[in-house]
């Protein structure tokens, strides 16, 4: 019992050496659930709840933006009806909202294809999720 102790504690102990406390390296530039691409594009972190009678933002929390949805999860329904819903929130074309990651997870990344700031989209979340 007591070999499982100091093993428990060595798991736990903080991790030292070179990559200790640095930011993971990645091409995003913002904190949060919308962030810079390298490639002039913005990634939206997204969790989907697909099912739902409408669709709608329905919070905006630091690790992804909660968007109901109207269409069941089968088929590609709900990812499609994801970015129709996302490119009239941030009125953007429907060709301009692309989703990058996640096609069979509720934990999805949408790319919007548009030169617009991280910060100008987390306001139109925001304020479609207050709605």
């Amino acid at each position: 019992m007591l070999a499982l102790a100091g093993f428990r504690r060595s798991l736990a102990a903080p991790v030292w050496g070179k990559g200790a406390g640095k930011e993971p390296a990645g091409p995003s530039t913002a904190a949060g659930p919308v962030a810079a691409a390298g490639d002039g594009c913005v990634r939206v972190t997204v969790r989907a709840k697909p099912g739902s009678r409408c669709s709608a933002v329905t919070d905006v929390t630091a690790e992804a933006v909660g968007v109901a949805i109207a269409a069941p999860p089968s088929e590609g329904e709900a990812n499609a009806e994801l970015c129709r819903y996302l490119s009239k929130v941030l009125e953007v074309k429907k060709s301009e909202v692309t989703l990058e990651k996640g096609g069979k997870s509720r934990d999805k990344v949408v790319k919007i294809l548009i030169s617009m700031t991280p910060e100008e989209i987390l306001e139109k979340l925001k304020k479609e999720a207050s709605s």
